[in-house]
């Protein structure tokens, strides 16, 4: 792997005096793509032949390359500085990546031309294998500070802790970090071994420091919650650029917080933080300003919107469209109805009941009502978009449940169900994808009580009526392959199962198959399932 180096500062930032020798970085970024190759429409699902006939689609990587050609040929023209940098998750969400396996991510990332790369949690959704391919695939490196390799045959030696890039004559140092919880929401294997982030952040900032870099950039997969944690506690970094969260920054409407976000750090600096929402909606744009002695004086900017105003980059359009060509026909391929949008929207389906979460965990019920299984459990975190009104295709389904997991049946104690509720909760306040979505359960979560004992009032259906569910019964379960083995922190699942059988058909199709056995069009509906205090 190598890494590029670019243009220079100006002359005449050059010869202004060391006194006034400013060093002004654009940083050009992403995250959380979610193999949206192609342009998504405004439920962040894959745009249809109509939705692009009335100009209503965003992103997609041939608008994400116009984009950065455009800022970085008019900014490195000026005498600028450039870097672009991606906070990982370029793995899992669309028809893309179950026939292309990351192929298709090495060359359109490639073609855009990154600098580096954070490891996200689903580059190792097939493995340490499937982060191969990215990681042997680019000509950039692809960084993780806090996981060491040297046990992974498949590994060692591909992915590196911290990068140093000369720009403009200055050294940027780069240093990373993944998720902790990454063997709990994918699938990394014994010989990844995870470190603590934190501590594994200290100490490559100071090995950066000890060679004399005093820029330094955190490129980060944890979330903008624990981005803000590394802020107040890693002493020498001057801005975070991160992922995991889809958390979206900025002046729009349904922000969560500024772009970029000021946090005090240790050593009494304000710390920048920025994230650009995901699935290729935003190119995000910090512009950071150095003194002479590498202090941050300015941070400023704002997430680019990649709408139709955006034009695509017309050979990578072309190349999307070749490769989209094979599975183009089941895409197209209805399925049923609805009546009304059904609600996806991480947002919803990671805090409460949501229109999506009803109808899959409703799907899987009524897929094996007939094996004595009552009741449905499914991670917000597996439900990827949302589908929006009138007919519904099977690659709308696809996107909505893109991992190919499969039903899972099994009988569990009524006190497991309560415990792997109280995990769906543990992590609320992170918007952590093990929220319970549920069909055949009744459950109240009280986000401010402490994580363990944060569900009350579990009511299960019996005889026509709701009853309080029984600790000491053992009632049917349905669910997923991955939460049945652990995934998403459901150990309870894994250890406690009883009866076990993983081997379901896909999640998908019982959906789609599902959909379309209604009487006339889906109509999707809240009621009542999850009460939240």
């Amino acid at each position: 792997m190598s890494c590029r180096f670019l243009t220079a500062v100006s002359v005449a930032a050059l010869f202004a005096g060391a006194a006034q020798a400013e060093t002004v970085l654009h940083i050009l970024h992403t995250n959380d793509l979610h193999s949206r190759i192609e342009a998504i429409n405004a439920f962040d699902s894959t745009c249809d032949a109509e939705t692009i006939a009335a100009g209503e689609c965003f992103g997609g990587v041939a608008r994400v390359a116009a984009k950065v050609k455009e800022l970085r040929d008019r900014i490195t023209a000026e005498g600028g500085n450039v870097i672009v940098l991606d906070a990982g998750d370029q793995y899992q969400g669309s028809l893309f990546y179950t026939t292309y396996k990351g192929k298709d991510v090495v060359e359109f990332m490639t073609a855009i031309g990154y600098d580096a790369m954070a490891v996200g949690n689903h580059e190792f959704d097939d493995g340490p294998e499937g982060l191969a391919i990215l990681a042997d695939g680019v000509d950039f490196p692809v960084l993780s500070g806090n996981l060491d390799l040297s046990q992974s045959n498949v590994l060692n030696g591909k992915v590196d802790d911290v990068l140093t890039l000369d720009i403009g004559g200055e050294k940027i140092g780069i240093v990373s970090a993944l998720a902790m919880d990454t063997p709990e929401t994918a699938s990394p294997g014994p010989n990844v071994i995870f470190q603590d982030d934190i501590e594994s952040l200290k100490a490559d900032v100071q090995e950066l420091t000890d060679q004399g870099v005093n820029k330094i950039i955190a490129l980060t997969h944890v979330g903008y919650l624990r981005d803000q944690d590394f802020a107040r506690e890693v002493p020498g970094l001057d801005a975070i650029i991160g992922g995991h969260s889809h958390t979206l920054l900025g002046d729009m409407e349904d922000a969560e917080g500024p772009y970029p976000t000021m946090i005090a750090g240790p050593d009494g600096t304000e710390v920048p933080v920025a994230t650009a929402y995901a699935y290729s909606k935003y190119l995000g744009h910090l512009t950071l300003t150095f003194d002479d002695e590498g202090k941050l004086i300015k941070a400023e900017g704002q997430p680019i919107l990649l709408d139709n105003s955006v034009p695509e980059d017309e050979a990578i359009a072309a190349r999307v469209k070749e490769m989209a060509a094979p599975i183009e026909e089941l895409r197209q391929q209805v399925v049923a109805e609805t009546s009304a949008p059904i609600d996806g929207d991480r947002n919803s389906c990671r805090a409460r009941e949501c229109e999506m979460g009803n109808l899959v965990a409703d799907a899987m019920l009524d897929r094996v009502k007939d094996q004595g299984v009552t009741i449905a459990i499914a991670n917000g975190g597996g439900l990827r978009a949302s589908i929006d009104q009138g007919p519904v295709t099977m690659g709308e389904v696809y996107t909505v449940l893109p991992f190919q997991n499969t039903l899972a049946t099994f009988q569990l104690k009524g006190a497991d169900v309560i415990a792997a509720l109280e995990n769906g909760a543990s992590q609320y306040e992170e918007a952590a994808g093990r929220f319970a979505q549920v069909s055949g359960l009744k459950y109240t979560v009280d986000p401010a009580a402490e994580a363990g004992s944060r569900i009350s009032d579990v009511m299960v259906m019996g005889d026509g009526d709701w009853q309080p569910i029984d600790p000491a019964a053992t009632y049917g379960v349905v669910s997923n392959n991955y939460m049945r083995s652990g995934g998403d922190g459901y150990d309870v699942f894994a250890t406690n199962a009883q009866n076990a059988y993983d081997f379901g058909p896909d999640l998908a199709e019982v959906v789609a198959g599902y959909l379309g056995a209604q009487d006339g069009a889906y109509e999707p509906a809240l009621d009542g399932r999850i009460t939240v205090k």
